[in-house]
C-alpha cells in the first residue's frame, strides 16, 4: 500500500490561487504537496482536494477504446489492444484483457482512499464555511460510492474498506458479500442526498438528485436475475457451482421486495427533476427527433445543439476544475471525434457499429427491420427511427466538410463505405473504406461509423483533432425514466411503464407502443439499448438480464455494399451517392478479421488479476475463472 500523502496537483490549486503572485505561498510550501493541517484548514485547499477525488472519473466513456466493443454495440478497428483476449472468452488471472482505468482495481481502490481521507479529515476541519463542508462531505461520499458501484457492477462484491489504511496495518482483507457492498453505498448515497440538498447545481459536480439517481441504479441492478441466486444459477452452470455465491448475488430475501425499491427509487428522482422535452403526449416530427437526440448527446455545448438539453444531464463529466482540461493534444483531452470518426477525415474509426446495432433500430412506423422484407432489403437506411441518423454513419449519410486534400474527390461531403462501379469496368473504392486512397488503415471493417458524441458542428476542425466539449453522460435522465419503466414491468405495473417508454420515444419523433407481457419486455429492451446506445450501459444490461449468449454470442456482422450503374446511366465523377444512377446492393457478412465472439460464463465477472490475489490472500476469484495456485 502507497504511502499515504494529501497530495494536490499544481493544476488544479493554480484555479484557485493565483499562485504567479503569491510569493509568500511559494516559499513556505512546497508546489506539489501541501501538509494535511494546511489543507483542511482552508476551504479552497479542502475543494481542492476534493476535486482530486473527482479526476478518477477519468474522461468517462470518452476512451479510445470503448466498452462499446466489448457488447454487440462495437467492434474495435485495430487488433492488438487485447480486447479479442475478453470478446473470446481467454481472459485469466494472468493474461487479463483490456481493463478500463474507469474500473480498473487498483484505480478504483485509490480513488476510494482519497474519498476516505476527505470523509474522515472534513468532520475535523477547521475553516470556518460549514456549507462548503456539508458539500465536500456530501461529494466524497458521492464519489466514494460511484467508485464502489463500479467495483461492484464489474467484479460483484468487494472489500469494503471505509478509512485510510495506514502505513503499518494488514492489507489482507476478504471481499464482502454483494448484498452488504449495495447496503454500503446506498447509505453513501442516503448520506450524500442529505448533505447535497439544497446545494448550487454546478455541472460536473455531484448533487442530491444524483446521489438520488445513482441510487436507483445500483438497485436496479440489485434487483435484476444476475444477482438472484437461485435464478442466477438456474441459468448459469458455472454460477450454478460457484460455492461463493454470496459474492455475487443476493442469497436471501424476496427479489420482488428488491424491485419495488429499485422502482421507488427511480420514481424519486422522476417526482424531483424533469429531462429533456419530456412530457409531450404525441411524437414530434423526424426531422425534429433527430435533431433532439443530437441536442441531446451535445448535452447543451454544441452551436448545432439546444442548450436547454443540458436538462437531462443529472452528472456528467464537464469541462470544469473538477477534471483535467481538454486541450493540448497530444497531451490529454478528450478526443472522441478523431479517434472514432471516418478514416476519409483523417480520423481513427475506433470503436464501429456492427450490422446488429443497426438491425435493432426500429422503422419510422415502429415495425422490426427485417432483411427478409425486400423493401428494407433494398433501402436499409429509408424510414428508420430517427435516432439511428443522429447515431450512425452510414454509405450515403451527409457528414461535414472533407479536410481540403480530400474535397476534390468527395465534393458531396457524404460517408463512402461502399464500392462503386466507375463505368469503365473497374470500381471505385469507397474514401472511408480500408481500401481508400485515405489513410486505409484507419478504415471501418464494419463500413459503419459512430456519429454519436461527435461534435457535428461544420465549424469545427474537419479532422476533429481539437479536443471537443461534449460533456459525457454518467447519469442522464432517460436512463432514470427507463429505470422505472423497467421496475414498473417487473411489479406488474405495465402502463406505467409505457407511459414513460413513450415520453422517451415521443421527443424521438417514434409511435407510442402498446405492447404487453413478454413483447413489452423486449420493446423496452431494445428501446433501452438504442435510446442509451454508446453510453456503456448495454455491457451491463445484458449480463444482468442474462441474455448475453444471444447478443455478444452473435459475433460480429458487418454489410459489404456494392454498387452498379444503371442501364445508360453515366457515373458521377467524382462520385456521389445517387440512388437515381446507381443500383445498390447489400450483403450483411460475418467479420472475424480481429476476433471470433464467443460467450462463457465467466465472462459475466471480470477477472482479479493475479498480482491482486498475491499481495491479498484473502481474495476469492470470481467464478469460473482458476482460483489462486491453480
Amino acid at each position: 500500500m502507497k504511502k499515504i500523502l494529501v497530495i494536490i496537483s499544481v493544476v488544479l490549486i493554480s484555479t484557485i490561487f493565483p499562485m504567479s503572485c503569491n510569493q509568500d505561498f511559494l516559499n513556505t510550501e512546497p508546489q506539489d504537496r501541501i501538509s494535511s493541517d494546511a489543507t483542511w484548514s482552508d476551504g479552497p485547499l479542502s475543494q481542492a482536494f476534493i476535486y482530486n477525488v473527482y479526476s478518477f472519473l477519468g474522461y468517462g466513456g470518452f476512451e479510445e477504446q470503448g466498452l462499446s466493443s466489448i457488447t454487440d454495440e462495437a467492434m474495435f478497428t485495430h487488433a492488438g489492444r487485447n480486447i479479442d483476449t475478453f470478446n473470446e472468452g481467454s481472459e485469466s488471472p494472468s493474461n487479463p484483457a483490456w481493463f478500463s482505468a474507469t474500473y480498473e482495481w487498483d484505480d478504483m481502490y485509490y480513488a476510494i482512499r482519497e474519498a476516505n481521507i476527505a470523509i474522515q479529515e472534513l468532520p475535523e476541519s477547521t475553516f470556518a464555511d460549514d456549507e462548503l463542508r456539508d458539500r465536500l462531505m456530501g461529494e466524497a461520499h458521492f464519489l466514494r460510492a460511484y467508485y464502489y458501484h463500479q467495483l461492484l457492477r464489474y467484479y460483484g462484491g468487494v472489500p469494503i474498506i471505509d478509512t485510510p489504511y495506514g502505513l503499518d496495518e494488514d492489507y489482507s482483507i476478504a471481499r464482502n458479500t454483494f448484498e452488504e457492498c449495495v447496503n454500503f453505498i446506498i447509505s453513501d448515497l442516503d448520506q450524500a442526498t442529505t448533505l447535497l440538498a439544497g446545494k448550487e447545481d454546478t455541472p460536473g459536480r455531484a448533487t442530491d438528485i444524483a446521489a438520488m439517481a445513482l441510487k436507483a441504479r445500483v438497485l436496479l441492478y440489485a434487483a435484476s436475475d444476475l444477482h438472484d441466486a437461485p435464478t442466477a444459477q438456474a441459468n448459469s452452470s458455472t454460477l450454478g457451482g460457484y460455492s461463493d455465491i454470496a459474492l455475487v448475488a443476493y442469497t436471501s430475501g424476496s427479489q420482488m421486495d428488491r424491485w419495488n425499491d429499485a422502482k421507488d427509487a427511480a420514481k424519486a428522482v422522476l417526482d424531483a427533476t424533469t429531462g429533456y422535452k419530456m412530457g409531450l403526449t404525441a411524437p414530434v416530427s423526424p426531422e425534429e427527433g433527430r435533431q433532439n437526440y443530437i441536442s441531446l448527446y451535445c448535452g447543451g455545448q454544441s452551436s448545432v445543439g439546444d442548450p436547454a438539453a443540458a436538462s437531462e444531464l443529472i452528472f456528467e463529466r464537464t469541462h470544469t476544475p473538477e477534471y483535467t482540461e481538454e486541450d493540448a493534444w497530444p497531451l490529454g483531452g478528450i478526443h472522441f471525434g478523431i479517434n472514432n470518426g471516418p478514416n476519409g477525415y483523417h480520423n481513427w474509426a475506433g470503436n464501429t457499429p456492427i450490422q446488429q446495432l443497426v438491425d435493432d433500430y426500429e422503422m419510422m412506423d415502429g415495425s422490426t427491420f427485417d432483411w427478409n422484407n425486400p423493401a428494407h432489403a433494398d433501402d436499409p437506411y429509408a424510414n428508420r427511427d430517427p435516432r439511428f441518423y443522429a447515431t450512425i454513419m452510414y454509405d450515403g449519410a451527409e457528414w461535414k466538410p472533407r479536410p481540403s486534400d480530400v474535397t476534390a474527390i468527395d465534393p458531396a461531403n457524404q460517408i463512402q463505405t461502399g464500392y462503386y462501379a466507375d463505368g469503365n469496368g473497374g470500381i471505385i473504392n469507397g474514401i472511408d473504406t480500408r481500401e481508400s486512397p485515405i489513410e486505409n488503415w484507419n478504415g471501418s471493417r464494419t463500413h459503419y461509423y459512430l456519429r454519436k458524441f461527435i461534435d457535428p458542428d461544420p465549424a469545427l476542425p474537419d479532422n476533429q483533432s481539437n479536443a471537443q466539449v461534449i460533456p459525457w453522460p454518467f447519469l442522464r435522465y432517460a436512463e432514470v425514466a427507463l429505470n422505472y419503466a423497467e421496475a414498473c414491468i417487473e411489479t406488474g405495473d405495465e402502463p406505467s411503464a409505457r407511459e414513460w417508454i413513450n415520453q422517451i420515444r415521443f421527443r424521438s419523433g417514434m409511435p407510442a407502443i402498446d405492447d404487453t407481457g413478454d413483447a413489452l419486455v423486449d420493446r423496452y429492451r431494445n428501446e433501452r439499448r438504442i435510446e442509451l446506445a454508446y453510453e456503456e450501459h448495454r455491457y451491463h444490461d445484458v449480463r444482468r438480464w442474462m441474455i448475453p449468449e444471444e447478443t455478444v454470442g452473435r459475433g460480429i456482422k458487418a454489410i459489404d455494399i456494392q454498387a452498379t450503374l444503371k442501364p445508360g446511366a453515366t457515373p458521377h465523377v467524382p462520385y456521389r451517392h445517387d440512388k437515381d444512377v446507381y443500383d445498390y446492393e447489400y450483403t450483411v457478412v460475418d467479420n472475424t478479421e480481429n476476433e471470433v465472439r464467443s460467450w462463457n460464463d465467466k465472462m459475466y465477472y471480470r477477472v482479479i488479476i493475479r498480482d491482486e490475489i498475491n499481495r491479498n490472500s484473502l481474495l476469492k476469484q470470481n467464478p469460473g475463472y482458476p482460483a489462486a495456485g491453480e
